[in-house]
């Protein structure tokens, strides 16, 4: 963003122009909500110190002398915020507490709304490795490799020298690298790291980073790369800011002062009186993407230049209760799912099995898995797909393995789990293999299991339904939409087109040190092999409704 095209609305601006003040908030949030995001990785303070900083610039846009350091005197400003939340918080909390209560941290969100694959995803992802002022300067670091600041920019914002800010970035740099290489190894299927991380509880902190690195240094397996790594600031360069989120929020009423305290306020910074007349004055206006409200509430209505969510089409007042953003709460339906049109019986195929299955013995070798034929699996969210909030599917399509990997968060919500559901079937789909070292009902301590303990809360699944397995493995011979219903408890699906090597490897491990059991085989290589128990080939307009089946 060059803020010399800026320079005649900073200064009506600061004329008292509202529609001018409307423009340059709208223009110029998505930088700091950028800024702010990735400093604090998505954390709950996120949307507090996004409006500070902005209250803070509208508060002393009377003060700015020069319209073309705006850039640079906002920034400075969020980073400023930034710093002052931390020295507030009076026992700053590991990186794991921080983030254990977010439904999606800013990574994520990153990687969701950027639509970024392969090296890309990794370096968003590599965040999560970072302590807390690695995180404030790659907040600018990316946004200078992507253009939207220059180093004399990060360097003042930082508040150090450009020579300095120089070091500072090569160290970050390294930093970063090792990062990835953390996203990457856990990505991949060394068995020697799914003993090591056993008893890892999968939050990200500076001790899991120095094992795991320490782990990889000394791996041939991990430090093996299959293909070429790209320096971070090659990936980042021309890459889009992250788009607010549809329903989000920033009060522009001077912080909320009476009409007499804002103008004292003001005048002190030399805002003239039509200014404040305009901004403690009930007002409606439309910007790009953002609509201000009465009272100088900014509320986003559509992110700028991003793509739609990935949601059904056509939703109902149940289907929306609790999508990937959302603008206002919607009523939450009943838990009781309405059936799904029987298909003829000439179409029928799969096993009964809504039985509950038991947890075998930990020490018995599964069966042997069938080996089907693949030709590939190809994913509208590419290599990897994640999904954490109701209504975001994914569409699978080809011949072969699939990997759904469970991440439930009794931490965040636990209580009753809406399941995901496969609609759209064309063609079929088996449920051949459970693995990943363990059932989610399996013991993590005392009275603890995967799916939550007495201080959490525990999830709870719907009566017949069978017990995940951290990694559960389709296969699939047509196309198919996965759905994650998320409504009463927490939860998060991570889809990967797999293949049958990956699927025998993960259910053969173990269990010593660190993987709790050998996985279980399904599969018996007919098509009397059991099925997903939610799969319909029909596209209800609500995929919650599918109803608890295991034949299609």
């Amino acid at each position: 963003m060059d803020t010399r095209q800026w320079r005649d609305t900073i200064a009506a601006a600061q004329a008292g122009d509202r529609q001018a003040l409307d423009d340059l908030v709208a223009g110029w949030l998505p930088l700091v909500y950028n800024i702010v995001g990735r400093a604090l990785n998505g954390h709950a303070d996120v949307d507090d110190v996004v409006q500070e900083t902005m209250l803070r610039a509208v508060d002393n846009l009377g003060s700015l002398r020069d319209p073309d350091s705006f850039r640079s005197w906002l920034v400075a400003i969020a980073m400023r915020q930034i710093r002052d939340r931390a020295r507030r918080r009076t026992a700053p909390a590991p990186l794991e507490e921080a983030t254990a209560s977010d439904a999606a941290d800013f990574a994520e969100l990153t990687v969701l709304r950027l639509q970024l694959e392969g090296q890309r995803r990794e370096v968003a992802e590599a965040v999560r490795w970072l302590d807390d002022e690695d995180r404030q300067l790659l907040s600018l670091w990316w946004l200078e490799v992507a253009g939207e600041l220059t180093r004399r920019e990060l360097a003042a914002a930082a508040g150090v020298s450009r020579q300095h800010a120089a070091v500072r970035v090569q160290r970050l740099k390294e930093r970063v690298e090792t990062a990835r290489g953390i996203v990457r190894a856990l990505d991949g299927a060394c068995p020697d790291l799914r003993e090591l991380t056993g008893r890892w509880n999968g939050r990200p902190d500076s001790v899991w980073r120095k094992r795991l690195a320490r782990h990889i240094r000394g791996c041939g397996y991990c430090g093996d790369t299959r293909e070429a790594v790209v320096p971070a600031e090659r990936l980042l360069v021309g890459i889009a800011l992250v788009p607010l989120p549809v329903g989000f929020t920033l009060s522009l009423a001077l912080g909320g002062k009476t009409a007499a305290a804002a103008t004292a306020a003001a005048t002190s910074v030399g805002w003239s009186a039509k200014a404040m007349a305009a901004l403690t004055q009930p007002f409606v206006a439309v910007t790009a993407g953002a609509t201000i409200v009465a009272g100088g509430a900014y509320v986003v209505t559509q992110p700028s230049d991003s793509p739609p969510p990935r949601v059904i089409a056509s939703p109902t007042a149940a289907s929306t209760a609790r999508p990937p953003v959302t603008i206002s709460p919607s009523v939450t339906p009943s838990l009781s799912p309405s059936p799904s049109p029987t298909p003829k019986k000439a179409d029928l195929y799969g096993t009964v099995v809504d039985a509950v299955d038991r947890a075998p013995d930990p020490d018995a070798r599964p069966a042997a898995l069938p080996h089907r034929p693949e030709s590939g699996i190809t994913s509208t969210w590419g290599a990897k797909a994640v999904m954490q909030h109701r209504g975001e599917t994914v569409t699978l399509s080809g011949q072969g393995y699939v990997l759904v990997r469970w991440q439930i968060a009794p931490q965040d919500r636990p209580g009753g789990l809406t399941m995901p559901t496969w609609t759209g079937l064309k063609g079929r789909l088996f449920h051949v293999a459970s693995g990943g070292g363990r059932r989610m009902d399996d013991a993590t301590g005392p009275d603890t299991t995967g799916m939550g303990g007495p201080d959490t809360g525990y999830t709870v699944l719907p009566n017949g339904t069978q017990q995940m397995w951290q990694n559960e493995y389709f296969y699939l011979d047509g196309s198919v939409d996965l759905t994650v219903n998320e409504r009463g408890a927490s939860y998060g699906l991570t889809v990967f087109p797999s293949s049958w090597e990956a699927a025998d490897k993960d259910i053969n491990y173990g269990p010593p040190q660190g993987a709790v059991r050998y996985g279980l085989v399904r599969d018996n290589g007919k098509d009397t092999a059991p099925v997903p128990q939610y799969v319909t080939r029909e596209s209800p307009a609500d995929p919650a409704t599918v109803s608890q089946r295991s034949r299609v």
